[in-house]
């Protein structure tokens, strides 16, 4: 029976814990650039104790993200405030992972407290691309639909932030194929219409997925896990289904992929989502279990119950969160000291953990962690 407080052992890294913070996009970069606001808001959920720590979907090319204010690693230039990031994710005795990501048919749109328009080319915005030239919605941008010589270049791009990624440090790193992104475009035959070896069939669909991860696990070193997010159904007749993302799952283990990411939908607006709380979880169950390969489950999971069931049921290896992070960056050392379960606090906070938190070495001693960046 998995406890919230159980490490996770992946290839050469353990996690500390079961609880990660989901990647969510803050849309505040500029030419895809980090800043002081993801340090600070990263830093901080790190700090509160989360074993794993994923920054926000990072475009793989510029014309990858979501709005133009996405992060990206798709330059050089991009590692150096990303590597700031992960050092201080390290102290904190945080796991650093990044989601690399192609935002397909639903790139250069508006941050969403804007709206969810298309962005003109006149303001920043661009010609999307995805399998086929077909719009996510009225209001989004109608997309071109790639050469093949275009797909090849954007898996090698996968491959080419993968290594940056590498470089900055990142510990664990997760290919973004849900959500109705440029992956999951592909995946779908609601948005799939090709009719060359990357449309029709189950296996030419998810070709571009086995490519991407054959790409990235070149360059990825074999000691550190690679995951994948996918959205388990479409949440629509005829769209992609929980059947097939455990035959792709069972596919890309054999590739090296470590973790399924179970979430759902964004495909398309028509959609109809049975949520609820932890509606997502029976996805990663059932992947979990008929493919024989560990998974994350994220979705309205908000209270530390609802994340110590999952994990005594066996439904899945870890949990990550979102917007309960937002609310709370320390709800990992509360529901610890709820729990009244060990976990390393840290050094400047140690005058508010409880006692079995101070029994603990503490984590980010100022004097000895200036010492080792000197």
């Amino acid at each position: 029976m998995a406890h919230l407080f159980d490490p996770l052992p992946i290839r050469g890294i353990t996690l500390p814990n079961r609880i990660g913070v989901s990647p969510m996009c803050q849309y505040s970069s500029d030419d895809g650039f980090a800043n002081d606001w993801h340090l600070v808001h990263l830093g901080s959920r790190a700090a509160g104790g989360a074993g794993l720590v994923f920054v926000e979907a990072t475009a793989v090319t510029a014309e990858g993200r979501i709005t133009p204010e996405d992060m990206g690693m798709w330059k050089d230039a991009h590692i150096d405030f990303l590597a700031r990031i992960v050092r201080f994710l390290k102290t904190q005795g945080a796991v650093p992972a990044m989601q690399i990501a192609h935002a397909g048919r639903k790139g250069s749109t508006q941050r969403p407290w804007v709206g969810n328009a298309k962005v003109e080319l006149a303001d920043g915005g661009w010609v999307p691309v995805a399998p086929s030239a077909v719009s996510f919605s009225d209001t989004y941008p109608m997309p071109r639909a790639l050469e093949k010589n275009e797909i090849h270049a954007i898996v090698d791009a996968f491959a080419a932030a993968a290594g940056r990624a590498l470089q900055a440090g990142f510990q664990v790193l997760e290919i973004h194929a849900a959500h109705g992104y440029l992956a999951h475009e592909f995946f779908s035959p609601l948005s799939n219409f090709r009719t060359d070896e990357y449309g029709g069939s189950f296996e030419n669909r998810t070709r571009i997925g086995r490519e991407i991860v054959s790409a990235v696990r070149k360059v990825w070193p074999e000691n550190l896990p690679l995951f994948i997010r996918i959205s388990a159904q479409d949440w629509k007749e005829g769209g992609w289904d929980l059947d097939q993302s455990v035959e792709l799952a069972k596919q890309l283990k054999t590739m090296g992929v470590d973790l399924v990411d179970c979430s759902s939908a964004g495909l398309v607006v028509d959609q109809k989502i049975a949520a609820g709380p932890c509606f997502q979880v029976p996805f990663a169950e059932r992947i979990r279990r008929d493919a024989n390969i560990l998974t994350a489950t994220v979705g309205l999971i908000e209270t530390k119950d609802q994340v110590a069931d999952i994990l005594a049921r066996n439904q899945a290896d870890l949990v990550l969160m979102a917007r309960e992070f937002l609310r709370d960056p320390y709800w990992p050392l509360r529901a610890a000291r709820e729990l009244k379960q060990p976990i390393s606090w840290p050094a400047q906070y140690l005058r508010a953990a409880p006692a079995e938190a101070k029994a603990r070495k503490p984590i980010a001693d100022p004097a000895s962690e200036a010492k080792a960046q000197d």
